[in-house]
């Protein structure tokens, strides 16, 4: 599964932005996709993801209320909506995909196939 992250960009504390994981090669089925992000000198943390059905979706406490994660299948995407956004969600975001336990949806070991990042600078 080849995937490609995008949609990100400079935007404003309190402003929005939806990023896109797009999967080519093969169709995201049955895989659980996440999100990552990196700031600058940190670790990579978990942010949010979802199942295949959609119907199980999962967040860091960073961003719960804020952030929305969902999917469409026959598009092979997956989205994250960002809303009300802080100087402290600027980081590059990662999509992955995996065919992961819930164990491991929160971590980077649960997922198999990465994309590159893309940049996401929040203003303040």
């Amino acid at each position: 599964v080849q995937l490609q992250a995008f949609g990100g960009g400079l935007v404003q504390a309190g402003g929005s932005l939806r990023l896109s994981c797009a999967a080519s090669g093969r169709t995201f089925s049955g895989y659980t996709v996440g999100w990552f992000r990196q700031a600058p000198g940190k670790e990579r943390e978990f942010v949010a993801a979802i199942r295949w059905s959609g119907s199980n979706t999962y967040y860091a406490d960073s961003v719960k209320g804020r952030f929305t994660v969902s999917r469409d299948n026959a598009k092979n995407t997956v989205y994250l909506q960002m809303d009300s956004l802080k100087a402290e969600d600027t980081a590059v975001y990662y999509c992955a995909a995996g065919r992961t336990i819930v164990s491991f949806i929160t971590t980077s070991r649960g997922y198999n196939y990465w994309g590159q990042g893309t940049q996401v600078t929040v203003s303040s």
